[in-house]
């Protein structure tokens, strides 16, 4: 292969790169909105709805927003949809099935995902609801850290 034809496929590759996972985040800023505009206020005890704080590597330090969206399935897990921002610019959403039991003044949660080669491939995650907070601890072969959520503000 020429030195051209290498690079029309390289930069070919990219753009498909760069626009699948575009259109992962547009579906979740999409249902952000509409989840943030219809619910906006929340029991402090659910585990459904929206969520919004920062996930923190324990690993290399490495931290940035975090956004979440959680629905009860008909067989009573949840998905939690995220979407992490890295360096700023960066973004990539992705969803986790979790098992959540319910606890005093909240939930307890925890499941796992496999994110792809790309990006660290099995992730196990566990969590707690309570008072408002969402906190959780994840970990994969080469990353682990935490994830601290409250309910998005409402500016009304």
């Amino acid at each position: 292969m020429q030195h051209s034809s290498i690079k029309t496929a390289l930069n070919l590759f990219l753009t498909g790169m760069i626009l699948l996972l575009c259109a992962g985040c547009s579906g979740f800023h999409r249902a952000w909105n509409q989840e943030t505009s219809t619910n906006r206020t929340y029991p402090a005890t659910t585990l459904e709805g929206a969520w919004e704080g920062e996930w923190l590597s324990d690993a290399n330090g490495h931290h940035g927003r975090l956004r979440c969206l959680v629905h009860e399935n008909e067989d009573g897990t949840y998905t939690t949809w995220y979407h992490a921002k890295y360096q700023k610019i960066l973004g990539y959403a992705y969803a986790v099935d979790v098992e959540a039991k319910p606890i005093p003044a909240g939930y307890e949660f925890e499941g796992k995902a496999d994110l792809g080669k790309l990006a660290g491939g099995i992730y196990q995650y566990k969590g707690k609801v309570a008072s408002g907070n969402f906190n959780a601890t994840y970990e994969s072969k080469f990353d682990e850290g935490t994830f601290k959520m409250k309910r998005p503000r409402t500016d009304d």
